[in-house]
Order: C-alpha cells, then structure tokens, then sequence
C-alpha cells in the first residue's frame, strides 16, 4: 500500500505522525476492510482511503483511542462500500447465485485462521492449571461450560468462574502482544 501524498487540507496530523500511524496500523486496517469487502483491491484503496480520513481528519480526534478510532473509520468505510456496491447492480445469472452459495474461503483466509487457531492453543497452553485445560477445551475445542462440567466431573459454577479466569489471563498475553 503506498503513503498518502501531501496534497490534502492541512490538518494537525503530521506527515511525520500520519506515516507513523500507517506504519503502526496498516496491517490491521487492511484485514479489517479485506474481512469486509472480501476483494483484496478494493481493501488496498478502503485502506488508504481510511488513512486519508484519519489525515483530514485528525483535528476532531480525542485523543482517547487512536487504535479503536482508526479501526472505527476503516470499518465504517468498508461497510459503506458494501452497501453501495449492492446498489449498483443486480445479479441475474443463475450461476452467480450457484456460486455465491458454494463460496469457500480462499486459501489466504484458511491460512490465517490456522494460524490465529495455533497461536490460540500455544496460548492456552501457557497458562498455568487447571486454566490452560480450560481455556483449551473452551476455546480450541469449543466445548460449552456444561460439557467441560461434564467431562470433568465438577460443578458447572466451578467451570464458568475458570472460563472467565481463564479469559482474562487471555486477554493480558493478547494484551502484550504487538499489533499485527
């Protein structure tokens, strides 16, 4: 994706700052309008069109969450797209609806959600007992409270307050992390 060019409306946000921004949140704002859009062009320029709206409009920002509000642009954008891109044209071959029913991941998208679901397990593991078995059963294995009570021969109340245990030392190593 290539930088924003300098010919936009003076804004507070720095050339310097917005190429800061883009390098911290491009990645990011470009899966989030990809998972939208599902084309990888049209999220190429979704993406530097956010970037655009994060330069002009700068100013307006709170300063509270940069990264929500940048994700908030991206995402408001895409779903824009969206809708109108369903305006312009209709469908009428039977074919198309044939495949839009049989529509399968591409292997770009298997590939990375193998990838969040390894890194969810190695996660999981590395918690200390009995919260990485239960995070593991709950969130790789998808198994509900009352299965794992069942499984593990224990009070389903003993369960839900380690899934939420468990959650929460989740969301610090998720926490900790960098941003993709």
């Amino acid at each position: 994706m290539g930088k924003i060019g300098s010919t936009v409306t003076i804004s507070k946000c720095s050339e310097s700052r917005l190429s800061e921004l883009i390098d911290t949140y491009e990645k990011l704002v470009f899966s989030i309008c990809y998972k939208i859009t599902g084309d990888y062009f049209t999220a190429e320029d979704l993406a530097q069109e956010t970037f655009l709206s994060v330069y002009q409009k700068y100013d307006t920002f709170d300063g509270s969450n940069e990264k929500a509000w940048i994700c908030r642009i991206a995402t408001n954008k895409s779903i824009d797209y969206v809708r109108s891109a369903g305006h312009k044209g209709i469908p009428t071959e039977d074919g198309f609806f044939e495949m839009a029913a049989e529509k399968k991941e591409n292997p770009e998208e298997i590939c990375m959600e193998e990838e969040i679901k390894y890194r969810l397990k190695k996660n999981c593991e590395s918690l200390k007992p009995p919260y990485d078995e239960i995070a593991e059963d709950y969130y790789v294995m998808e198994l509900s409270a009352a299965e794992i009570a069942e499984k593990r021969k224990v009070n389903i109340k003993t369960i839900q307050t380690q899934i939420y245990r468990a959650r929460n030392l989740l969301r610090e190593i998720y926490g900790k992390e960098e941003p993709v």
